[in-house]
């Protein structure tokens, strides 16, 4: 059976679970903390996660994992056969990454856990978001989902990544990233109302006590 390595507070943790769910496959959660050990560092070359065990060993990465789960699973596929829709469902998945998760995730500190942000860089994640949710306004499809018709991976990011996005941007900048994209809304509704995507909701709200309490530790 897979394990799969992490927390439920991770959003790219959340990916790959979402994944599984979605595919229908059985599979067991290990918590996992990344850090530096030699015990970590064993599992995860980075000492981050997540991680997915398999009959082999370890596979670290949120896109590879997700790339490997739909080479050797079966169940819903989330990555068209064909190669050029492939290929466009990957690229929503890089650009959602680097120009909305990355420019984000610069931010967290001070959107979630009430650490200041030098100014300097709360300017260039402003910037660096418009720019993003504007190349997500021109590539993605929402008929209804990200990429067309069907859920795929690109829609995993996007519900989990692109959503914190939105929340730096109303909590720093007043600014609400997707008021010129009523379909993407619609769709982050329709993904929230998804029984799958609501008890990963339900986990991560339960395992936010003890994650918050790391952080604080660390402070």
């Amino acid at each position: 059976m897979l394990e799969l390595y992490g927390f439920s507070v991770s959003n790219y943790y959340n990916m790959v679970k979402l994944a599984l769910l979605e595919k229908g496959l059985p599979f067991e959660e290990v918590p996992f903390y990344g850090n530096q050990t030699p015990e970590v560092l064993a599992v995860s070359p980075r000492g981050k996660v997540p991680v997915l065990k398999t009959e082999h060993g370890f596979i670290n990465e949120t896109s590879v994992i997700l790339e490997y789960i739909e080479q050797t699973q079966p169940g819903k596929p989330l990555l068209p056969d064909e190669p050029f829709a492939r290929a466009q469902v990957l690229a929503l998945c890089r650009e959602i990454e680097l120009y909305i998760e990355l420019p984000g995730r610069a931010c967290y500190a001070e959107a979630f856990f009430g650490m200041a942000v030098p100014d300097a860089i709360k300017e260039k994640t402003r910037t660096e978001l418009l720019l993003g949710f504007a190349t997500l306004g021109r590539h993605g499809k929402f008929s209804p989902y990200v990429a067309g018709d069907s859920l795929s991976l690109a829609d995993l990011y996007f519900l989990y990544s692109v959503s914190l996005a939105l929340q730096v941007g109303r909590k720093l900048f007043d600014i609400d990233l997707l008021a010129d994209m009523p379909a993407a809304k619609a769709l982050m509704a329709r993904l929230e109302a998804n029984p799958n995507v609501q008890r990963i909701a339900a986990d991560k709200e339960a395992a936010m006590p003890e994650f918050l309490a790391m952080v604080a530790a660390k402070k």
